[in-house]
């Protein structure tokens, strides 16, 4: 099978935290003995690691290996766990919650949509293993790179900055999906084998403490792609605003949406939205160049025939848009069966389909957009009617919508809400954090799913990794 055209390589779950030490250790061994040898190879590699391991230190003295490195982080974000992938946060919470239906086979999947997720649950414990392996990989580029005598100080900004962000972002997925998590700094595989769960309060603050330094560390690196694929200040910036809004620092928040609007502008024609090049993009993941060349997300939430198709809007979703509102022209698509008796409707935020001849979008991960209505929800809080209410007519006067009608607190926050639904539906699993994080989860969910608990807002801590290290326990309550 192909992959893009960067050195990529067979990626071996850990079976628990610890784990994953030894296989990033073999890891960056492969990366310093291919970089040298077979750079552009496209299929995968799987060398034996070799005897002397401090091969895998020379790789941190030199910087064409340390991007390497960095590319298979990337690589395992867009591929294998939590973030992208075909088991991504996306399609996944997108059935747990209430935007999408499931219609495919898989066991694990029918688990989560219908909230009956064993700790057992394949999906999730490779959540676990997978984000916590790629973590175990950035803090081992932070220790090296830190240590490095052979790289310049701009260099090490930019890789220690970058291996940063790649630790909060990942911790802040597994605290939103799982609740209390270790926080994992260390590359010492014996302790991180017997840490314990973190509060979710700390867990925050600690991903917040390491963007802010990661913004630092990248100020001023002129290293940033035009295709916007790397962590840089502004990606930091973007997920400190919505930590910031999730902890309700409206103040932070503000200020921080604000330097992105300001450094951004929004796509006009929604059609364009998610090209590869639209304006609006703060982050994206890059598609692979041969296969599949296009997005996952795509791939997994177009219906292209019935039977046959895994996902579709749900009705409830369907029945939020307003009339005349244009995402649901340009950003919903439908298909039929051969006799017309079924007609479903899916999400077409992506179009093009994985076999085209080039890759034209990108799996965006931020985007200007959430900005606006992050901000537009901190004005609210802060009592700045006026600029919400202006933050909120952006984007929906993008989608052909008229102002809105909202000017107090409460009857602006419940609209941002909406907006939010509307706007950022089956991007990042954003919906059923906003439900959580404002405490409708329970209320909404219990008049969708029959077998919905309270409980269910976590996700339950996977069992091979309590039986593996006791001191994760006790598991989340209901399960």
């Amino acid at each position: 099978m192909k992959r893009f055209k960067h050195i990529t390589y067979k990626i071996h779950l850990p079976c628990t935290v610890l784990d994953g030490a030894h296989q990033w250790r073999k890891r960056v061994a492969q990366f310093f003995i291919l970089a040298l040898t077979v750079v552009g190879c496209t299929d995968f590699v799987d060398v034996d690691p070799p005897k002397n391991n401090l091969v895998s230190e020379t790789v941190f003295d030199n910087a064409s290996t340390v991007e390497s490195a960095l590319s298979n982080l990337y690589f395992g974000m867009r591929e294998e766990g939590i973030v992208s992938g075909t088991t991504g946060v996306t399609p996944v919470l997108g059935i747990y919650g209430d935007e999408l239906d499931y219609y495919g086979f898989s066991a694990d999947l029918i688990q989560l949509y219908q909230n009956d997720v064993p700790a057992a649950n394949g999906i999730t414990t490779n959540w676990w293993r997978q984000a916590y392996h790629l973590i175990y990989g950035a803090n081992d580029i932070i220790r090296g790179v830190g240590e490095s005598e052979a790289l310049t100080i701009s260099e090490k900004n930019r890789f220690i900055g970058q291996a940063l962000f790649i630790r909060a972002y990942l911790h802040s997925q597994l605290v939103f999906a799982f609740g209390n998590i270790p926080y994992i700094t260390s590359t010492n595989y014996l302790e991180n084998g017997k840490v314990s769960r973190t509060p979710a309060s700390e867990v925050y603050q600690n991903v917040i403490t390491d963007l802010t330094e990661s913004a630092t560390a990248l100020d001023g690196n002129d290293f940033t792609s035009t295709e916007r694929v790397y962590a840089d200040r502004d990606v930091a910036k973007a997920l400190l605003a919505r930590m910031y809004q999730y902890i309700e620092d409206w103040e932070m928040a503000e200020s921080l949406a604000s330097d992105l609007i300001t450094s951004y502008g929004l796509e006009d024609d929604l059609d364009k939205v998610f090209v590869k090049a639209s304006p609006e993009t703060i982050w994206q993941l890059k598609a692979d160049t041969e296969f599949p060349l296009n997005t996952l997300e795509g791939e997994q939430l177009i219906i292209k025939s019935i039977p046959g198709q895994s996902y579709a809007l749900t009705d409830d979703f369907l029945m939020a848009f307003e009339t005349n509102d244009l995402r649901r022209v340009y950003w919903v698509g439908s298909m039929s069966d051969l006799d017309n008796t079924i007609k479903l409707f899916f999400a077409q935020k992506y179009k093009a389909d994985i076999n085209e001849s080039e890759s034209l979008e990108y799996s965006i991960l931020f985007r200007l957009a959430e900005q606006y209505l992050i901000r537009a929800e901190a004005r609210a809080h802060l009592g700045n009617i006026a600029g919400s209410q202006s933050d909120l007519n952006v984007i929906r006067n993008r989608a052909g919508l008229p102002k809105s009608t909202a000017n107090t607190k409460d009857e602006l926050l419940d609209a941002i809400l909406q907006e939010r639904r509307i706007e950022l539906f089956t991007e990042q699993g954003l919906r059923w954090f906003d439900l959580k994080r404002t405490g409708l989860a329970n209320q909404t969910m219990s008049l969708m799913k029959s077998n919905w608990q309270a409980t269910d807002v976590l996700m339950p801590i996977p069992e091979s990794e309590l039986e593996a290290n006791p001191n994760l326990k006790p598991q989340n309550d209901g399960y």
